[in-house]
């Protein structure tokens, strides 16, 4: 199934439900009663988790989108919560692991297709140190598998997402 950007779904204001004569228009505008969206992107946090090797905290997605391929360890930010708190949640939820430490890396703007709806995404990853690497729990609805890695080709050229990819990238160059 081809994915559409979130702005061609709005075919009817959702405020007054008149029909959206400019459909895909960014920001929406309702002619009719003037509510208007911006399709602004939501916050999602991703954590390089890295170990006393210097080898990177790889996981597998279990679900789709991504499924089978690499990513980090994050997700979306909630409603009235900051992102150094998503990402500690995101990173507990997801491996068990507790974070100690945050350090910001870069942010990258991203596009999250779930049920053939694109949405965009801005991605904003940070340096984790977390306590006992040895203890990993995969939350198993989400993750299949990870690895300890220093990132190859391979890897790289298998992740989820194109921002993830970006971060790992820029991390790696920060290294040399």
């Amino acid at each position: 199934m081809a994915s559409e950007s979130l702005e061609y779904q709005y075919k009817y204001c959702p405020q007054c439900a008149s029909s959206n004569s400019e459909l895909g228009s960014v920001p929406f505008k309702c002619q009719s009663c003037g509510f208007a969206n911006f399709f602004g992107p939501v916050a999602a946090v991703g954590g390089l988790v890295v170990n006393e090797a210097q080898e990177l905290l790889l996981v597998r997605r279990a679900r789709d989108p991504g499924k089978g391929k690499w990513g980090l360890p994050g997700g979306f930010v909630d409603r009235d919560e900051t992102i150094e708190a998503a990402l500690i949640r995101e990173i507990q939820e997801e491996t068990g692991l507790t974070v100690l430490e945050t350090r910001y890396l870069l942010s990258h703007p991203n596009t999250y297709v779930y049920h053939g709806v694109a949405a965009p995404v801005i991605d904003l990853f940070y340096i984790c140190r977390v306590n006992a690497i040895s203890t990993i729990e995969l939350a198993r609805e989400e993750l299949e598998h990870f690895e300890w890695a220093r990132p190859t080709p391979q890897h790289l050229d298998n992740m989820a997402f194109h921002s993830n990819r970006v971060a790992i990238e820029f991390w790696l160059k920060q290294k040399t």
